[in-house]
């Protein structure tokens, strides 16, 4: 299609933003991804109504902002860092420009926020752009149908230098704000994280201790629980790498090449240049890289292979069938040892932040080492979980495991599950099964990465003691 251009005012002036409310968990956006146009609602937004964006749900904050009475309204402002340790709803403001200039000073005019907090979100990693609106939501209402229309008119668009040679679609992509003075034109999106999720276990690790190796091309970390390992939507700065890197004085960044949660501890490997990410993914892909895991399971698992097939969405909680589903992905893992331990101290649950998930008191649990034959996303915790073993401390997956022991047959993948007249019915009752979960864990549950190793064990490593074995 043509190029693609928006009016210089897209609003009239008592209503000069579109502001969205932020779904919490079911915000699956990545940098350079298009926006998940169902996981949130649009609403028409005043400027100065700076709580429109906010949810419900908790999460640590950004700053602290307090209303004041200074001339400007801004609110007092309390820097990112260091990390605060109170908690405020989770907020993020979706906009569209409306008058052109410096990204810094739009944000703080139609936010109400001080040039400092806004600042310090964009060396955060909290605010993107995209040249233009992306579509908005079935749940938007006629007049935000026709105010995306209007800016978004190939006449309109058309006009733009900015988009000359795109497509509407990489027009609407999103990329970071790196820079306070970058320009923004009438037209463009903008997507801030006014409160990003935060890290605050990043500021009490010893992450020098944590090192197991450093090679050449690599480092072994052992992760702690309630820490990301890379950068997150909203958050570039709290995160394994780039404590690792401060840590181990490195002038070049260290870079991921793989996942773990973020409630997960355990061997993680960092590669020093692209070159080694690289290859550590051929690695991977090549299933030369081999990764034992501890778990601490509410109740004992046999020892063999577990297999489930996973529901194909990029979204939690992760879905297991136990039979095969066309288009679900397979989950296999190995029991190698399942042994019975005491059920951790109060003491030691409250020193790592462990949550009680109402699971049943009981003197004894079991811990079991697991080797990880594919690595999908939450596998071991749903696979476990679906066995009536789930992890301890698991609030997500062991809320499900408590609710269907109580109503057999809820889980409608499960050994219980009944027969459905049509799709609707099962539909139904699959978002009932979602309902029954609960939040992910805000640090640590009992799993552990506690070892990796490859091309044939020629490169091995080890993680430290397990939590509950400390």
């Amino acid at each position: 299609m043509g190029s693609v251009a928006v009016v210089p005012m897209l609003f009239a002036d008592s209503c000069r933003s579109i502001a969205v409310t932020d779904a919490a968990s079911a915000f699956p956006i990545s940098v350079d991804k298009h926006l998940n146009k169902h996981a949130f609602g649009w609403c028409c937004r005043s400027s100065n109504n700076t709580n429109a964006g906010e949810t419900i749900s908790s999460t640590t904050v950004a700053g602290k902002l307090t209303a004041t009475s200074s001339s400007n309204s801004y609110p007092k402002y309390d820097r990112l860092l260091p990390c605060p340790t109170h908690k405020s709803p989770p907020r993020i403001e979706h906009l569209v420009v409306s008058e052109g200039g410096p990204v810094l000073e739009y944000i703080c005019k139609v936010l109400d926020l001080p040039h400092l907090f806004v600042a310090d979100l964009i060396q955060f990693g909290a605010v993107y752009f995209a040249l233009v609106s992306p579509e908005p939501p079935s749940t938007a209402t006629a007049e935000q149908i026709r105010i995306f229309k209007e800016v978004t008119k190939p006449l309109v668009l058309q006009e733009r230098d900015s988009i000359k040679g795109k497509t509407l679609r990489e027009a609407q992509k999103t990329f970071r704000v790196t820079d306070v003075n970058q320009v923004v034109e009438p037209g463009t999106y903008l997507r801030v994280h006014v409160h990003p999720k935060r890290f605050p276990r990043c500021y009490e690790i010893d992450w020098r201790s944590r090192i197991i190796a450093v090679e050449e091309s690599y480092v072994v970390l052992d992760k702690p629980a309630g820490t990301s390992v890379g950068e997150t939507i909203g958050n570039i700065e709290e995160s394994c790498v780039t404590f690792a890197t401060r840590a181990l004085g490195l002038t070049t960044p260290l870079m991921t090449t793989h996942q773990i949660d973020n409630c997960t501890e355990g061997c993680v490997v960092l590669a020093r240049n692209k070159e080694y990410c690289s290859i550590f993914h051929c690695k991977i892909r090549e299933k030369k890289v081999k990764k034992i895991y501890l778990a601490l399971a509410a109740s004992p698992l046999p020892i063999g292979i577990i297999k489930h097939y996973m529901r194909p969405i990029n979204v939690a909680p992760r879905l297991l069938s136990e039979d095969f589903i066309k288009g679900w992905h397979i989950c296999q893992l190995e029991v190698m040892e399942c042994r019975k331990i005491p059920w951790p101290t109060i003491v030691v649950q409250d020193e790592y932040c462990i949550e009680d998930c109402g699971w049943p008191f009981q003197d004894y649990a079991y811990e079991c080492k697991i080797n990880l034959l594919t690595g999908r996303t939450h596998q071991i915790r749903a696979q476990f979980a679906a066995c009536k073993a789930p992890i301890i401390g698991d609030s997500m997956y062991m809320a499900a495991t408590i609710a269907e022991m109580i109503n057999p047959g809820l889980n409608p993948f499960g050994k219980y599950k009944k027969d459905f007249d049509c799709e609707s019915e099962k539909e139904t009752a699959m978002i009932n099964w979602i309902a029954q979960h609960g939040k992910e864990p805000s640090v640590a549950i009992g799993l552990q990465a506690c070892q990796i190793s490859w091309d044939d064990d020629e490169h091995f490593y080890r993680a430290g003691s397990p939590w509950w074995r400390c």
